[in-house]
């Protein structure tokens, strides 16, 4: 704790997101510069609670109080070391990651809580500006094969850790381009791919081998996995959508939030229509530019989805979610330190557009030609039965409609079934200790425990590479433990 009385003396801060009216016309990153003196005195607001519930609220369990002291005492060097210790990768969390951490800060109980992400980012940045981050690879080599299945922050994460182990370690991505979710699912404006393409340079620097359009299970044989490597760790995501099978979902311009958001990223890496179509094996393009556009779903998807299609230039946009609107403040329902349920404004929401909630979508119907023109909806009570209320039903013009209601876990049939593995009562891989129902093959990230978290994924990906370790150390005693990505010592 560098400032006894920190918390006392200095406000919350963060950095100023750009005006929407300026943002909306390109696809940078959001943020304005925060100075530094800004970000030393924010960590400066870290307390000394006694018990750092923080560390808790964290997936990946980051040692948040020794980094906060250690920038507020021009430490950087020795922050990246602490921070690196936990996480392989602060600079997506640092972006992307909803903060569970800062809903249970001690300080939260009473007064806004401290700016754990913006540090977070602010320390890995700085270690990038500075040079401090580097290839580390292995020392020595076990002569164990690890397949590592999808290029996702799980999958990433896993690699790292089991190539800096000693292990042969080689990445299947069925897509062209490396990074899974986090290359075609997060927009450019929350994450710009240079900041995902500088890591895979390091990791492809460390030894890790990169194999994109590599689809296991389509053309790429789940048998050359099993006979070619030593443990195969399935990484592939939640990639099943959930659906609103309702009369009028076969007309067209209706869509999964992942057909239309990946279409965008493409064009974002330098794509052509024409490229881009092939790749996903679309038919035409999805785009929002000039239309009015319905996005059923209230959450990061969604939100996400909507920030693209402000920037694509609709006609207009509605976001429903069928839940009823959150509170302003913290619920008493979830209390501290637990994840709060309250109203979020993401900086979609600044952009423009309606949002409404306890709204249930009963019927799409369109014109001659088979494209969707409306929405038949109607106004409802709270879960679990999500009762329609008499006298609320209304309709709404629509050309694009874009489904961003979650996922129900992986894909399957192809990899899945092919390897005959067992699924738990939610259609998960089932594990134990991050094996499946087969020897030698595991599985993280949400392919293991369901839609989640980036934290969740990389906090699994660590985890698993863990397991896998072990697993060839029984095998071979002599393959070495796994090391942190870098010295934990900050003195």
């Amino acid at each position: 704790m560098g400032k006894v009385t920190g918390f006392l003396e200095i406000q919350r801060e963060q950095p100023t997101r750009r005006k929407a009216g300026e943002r909306i016309k390109d696809w940078f990153e959001i943020y304005e510069p925060f100075p530094e003196e800004k970000q030393r005195e924010q960590g400066a607001r870290c307390m000394d609670c006694g018990v750092p519930f923080c560390h808790t609220g964290c997936p990946v369990n980051n040692l948040i109080p020794d980094w906060n002291d250690l920038v507020y005492n021009n430490r950087w060097q020795a922050a990246i070391r602490r921070l690196h210790s936990t996480n392989n990768f602060p600079e997506f969390t640092g972006r992307i990651c909803p903060a569970p951490c800062e809903a249970a800060c001690v300080l939260g109980i009473n007064q806004p809580p401290v700016s754990i992400k913006l540090i977070e980012r602010s320390i890995v940045e700085r270690a990038w500006d500075e040079g401090w981050i580097h290839p580390e690879p292995p020392e020595q080599a076990t002569g164990k094969r690890v397949a590592v299945v999808g290029s996702g922050p799980a999958g990433l994460a896993a690699a790292q850790q089991l190539r800096r182990a000693g292990h042969s370690v080689t990445v299947f991505e069925k897509n062209d381009r490396i990074g899974g979710l986090l290359r075609y699912g997060i927009p450019n404006f929350k994450l710009e791919k240079h900041v995902l393409d500088r890591r895979i340079e390091q990791m492809k620097a460390e030894g890790v081998i990169f194999q994109a359009n590599a689809h296991v299970g389509v053309n790429v044989s789940v048998e050359s996995l099993t006979e070619g490597f030593d443990a195969i760790l399935l990484c592939g995501g939640a990639e099943a959508p959930r659906d609103l099978p309702i009369p009028g979902r076969e007309l067209k311009g209706i869509h999964f939030a992942m057909e239309f958001l990946p279409q965008q990223n493409r064009r974002n890496e330098g794509d052509s229509e024409e490229v881009l179509l092939r790749s996903m094996g679309a038919a035409a393009p999805i785009l929002a530019t000039g239309r009015r556009v319905v996005i059923i779903g209230g959450g990061d998807t969604g939100a996400d989805c909507l920030g693209t299609s402000h920037r694509q230039g609709p006609k207009s946009v509605h976001q429903f979610e069928i839940m009823p609107r959150p509170p302003e403040e913290r619920a008493a329902s979830t209390p501290w330190p637990l994840w709060p349920l309250q109203l979020r404004v993401e900086s979609s929401h600044e952009e423009g557009g309606i949002r409404d909630w306890s709204i249930n979508t009963v019927k799409f119907t369109g014109d001659a030609n088979g494209n969707v023109k409306q929405l038949h909806c109607v106004r409802v009570g709270p879960a679990p039965k999500f009762e329609a209320l008499p006298g609320s039903e209304f309709t709404l013009d629509a050309d694009l409609v874009l489904l961003a209601m979650g996922f129900l876990g992986p894909v399957r049939n192809g990899m899945i079934e092919q390897l005959s593995l067992a699924l738990d009562n939610r259609g998960n891989v089932a594990t134990t200790n991050y094996m499946s129902s087969v020897d030698g093959i595991f599985a993280a990230g949400d392919m293991r425990r369901g839609q989640s978290l980036v934290v969740w994924a990389i906090s699994e990906g660590r985890k698993a590479a863990a397991a896998v370790n072990e697993y060839l150390a029984a095998k071979e005693e002599k393959a070495p433990r796994l090391r942190h990505s870098a010295a934990v010592s900050a003195r």
